[in-house]
Parts: C-alpha cells; sequence; structure tokens
C-alpha cells in the first residue's frame, strides 16, 4: 500500500517505545499523528530529527498532534539513545520485528538497505494520511511542513 499520498487509511500497528509500553496507532483516534520516520538511530540527521520533535511538542499538543519517531532499532538501542539525546516525552518506536514492518506497510521500507526511508507522515484523527513527504536520507525534515 502506498500511504505516501493523502487520503489512504494509515495502516494501523502496535509497537514497542523506549521504555518497553506498547503503543497501538488507533489508540490516538482522536488526535492528529505525525509518524517521523528516520533510518537509524545514533547517526547525527537522525537524531536532529527526533530532537525536533521533543523540541516542539508543545506547539503540536497545542494543534491536536502527538509525534511518534519510528526507526528498525531494536527497544534497547531506543531507550539508551533516547538518554543520550535527553528525549523525555515524544515516544520513539522500535519497528524492529518483524525488522521493519510497519514501514513496509506505509510503503517506505528499502529493502536493499534494511531500513525505511526518511519520511513525515501525518495522519489525522480518523485514521486517514492528510499529509506524507519522503525526505533525502541526509535532509532533516522540516516539522513546521507537515
Amino acid at each position: 500500500m502506498d500511504t505516501t499520498k493523502s487520503g489512504v487509511k494509515a495502516p494501523d500497528f502496535t509497537l514497542k517505545d523506549q521504555q518497553e509500553n506498547e503503543l497501538t496507532l488507533s489508540s490516538l483516534k482522536g488526535k492528529k499523528v505525525l509518524l517521523s520516520f528516520h533510518p537509524l538511530a545514533w547517526t547525527n540527521v537522525c537524531a536532529e530529527q527526533m530532537k525536533s520533535l521533543e523540541a516542539n511538542r508543545e506547539e503540536m499538543e497545542q494543534h491536536n498532534t502527538v509525534a511518534l519517531g519510528l526507526s528498525v532499532d531494536a527497544v534497547p538501542c531506543k531507550a539508551a539513545w533516547a538518554k543520550e539525546l535527553d528525549i523525555e516525552h515524544t515516544r520513539i518506536l522500535a519497528d524492529f520485528w518483524p525488522h521493519g514492518a510497519v514501514a513496509a506497510a506505509y510503503g517506505i521500507f528499502r529493502d536493499k538497505n534494511g531500513f525505511s526511508e526518511r519520511a513525515n507522515i501525518l495522519v489525522d484523527e480518523n485514521g486517514t494520511v492528510i499529509f506524507a513527504k519522503v525526505y533525502p536520507i541526509r535532509e532533516l525534515p522540516d516539522i513546521k511542513e507537515s
């Protein structure tokens, strides 16, 4: 399914965050959700992308929006990385196993690399994609764009 197009129903998923808590996308119905996919933890652009989510959290909450970071890294990796980045409020989800299954469901898994595209996908209060953009791997997404 190509969910990089507006108007498509966002595939539901359940993943664990950096604190080993499960999150199901459909549990956030009634809120907008920014799915901010990043290729790998511990890389500079990915770190800036996640720090941007954390820094803009309060403003997004004023617009009834929850931001989630997603990559194929495992939960322990996400936990160490979030601690290193001082991320306390933003949930960073592990699309680890089955490896990249959520990224694949959204049509943005890079098979030859084993990780997702860098992408922002905004889901509305009813679970429909209303904005999606894939960015060059080395480019920091503009959080204000979505």
